[in-house]
C-alpha cells in the first residue's frame, strides 16, 4: 500500500494545536476547585492518561466518580474556553499537513460544536475530508470508539489508517481499528513514555508525517 492509498487521521489537542500550557493551567484550576495540588507541565506529561478521571484520581489521592469528574471537567473547560485564544498551531502544523500525499481527517476528543469552528478559525478545514469531535456533554474517555465511528462515517478501513497523536491512547485507538500510529513528543505525554512504546516517535509533525508515509 502506497502512502497515497493510506488515510491519515490527525489528533488536535497537543498535536496540531499547541495547547499544553493552557491544558496544564486548566487542569490545575480543576484541581484547585477541590483543594487539590498543582502539577507542573512535566508532571502532567508523566502522569496524564485516559480515562482522565483515573489521572485526576491519582493526583487528588481519592476516587473520582462520574459526578465528581463532571464537576471537574466543567471547571477545566470553562477555563479552557477563556484561554483558547492564546494558543497557536504547532510550529510546523501547516507544512506537515501539506506534506501528506493522501487523504486526511481530524479526530479530537474536544467537544464537536467547539472544535469545528476552531479548526475553521485556524484556516485548516479545507485540508480534511472530515472533522469530528466529542458529541457528549462530558469528555475524558478513551479514543478508540470515537475513531471507529469516525472511520465508519468516512467509509475508510482501519487497516489503511495511520493516526498521528501525542498520547498512548492515540496509539491504542489506532491499534483497535487495525491501523498504525506515529506518536508526537510535543504534546501532553512525556517523550520517555512514548519512546518506551513500540510505536514510531517523532519530535516534529513534519517528521511524524515522514514516518507515517513509511508505515508498513
Amino acid at each position: 500500500m502506497t502512502p497515497a492509498d493510506r488515510h491519515l487521521v490527525w489528533d488536535w489537542n497537543g498535536t496540531l494545536l499547541n495547547d499544553l500550557t493552557l491544558v496544564v493551567a486548566c487542569t490545575n484550576a480543576a484541581f484547585a476547585s477541590v483543594g487539590g495540588p498543582a502539577v507542573t507541565a512535566d508532571e502532567h506529561r508523566v502522569r496524564f492518561r485516559r480515562p482522565i478521571a483515573d489521572y485526576y484520581a491519582e493526583v487528588l489521592g481519592r476516587a473520582v466518580d462520574e459526578d465528581a469528574f463532571g464537576r471537574l471537567d466543567k471547571v477545566f473547560h470553562d477555563a479552557y474556553r477563556v484561554g483558547l485564544t492564546t494558543c497557536a498551531l504547532a510550529a510546523d502544523a501547516r507544512s506537515a499537513i501539506a506534506a501528506w500525499p493522501g487523504s486526511q481527517s481530524l479526530l479530537s476528543m474536544w467537544f464537536h460544536d467547539e472544535l469545528v469552528p476552531a479548526v475553521h478559525t485556524y484556516g485548516l478545514t479545507g485540508h480534511f475530508t472530515r472533522v469530528d469531535g466529542l458529541r457528549a456533554d462530558i469528555g475524558g474517555d478513551r479514543k478508540a470508539e470515537s475513531l471507529r465511528r469516525h472511520l465508519a462515517e468516512l467509509g475508510v478501513d482501519g487497516s489503511s489508517v495511520v493516526l498521528i497523536g501525542d498520547s498512548l491512547d492515540d496509539a491504542d485507538a489506532a491499534e483497535a481499528v487495525g491501523g498504525r500510529a506515529v506518536l508526537y513528543t510535543g504534546g501532553f505525554t512525556d517523550p520517555t513514555r512514548l519512546r518506551a512504546s513500540r510505536h514510531p516517535v517523532a519530535d516534529t509533525l513534519t517528521e511524524a508525517v515522514h514516518l507515517a508515509t513509511q508505515a508498513g
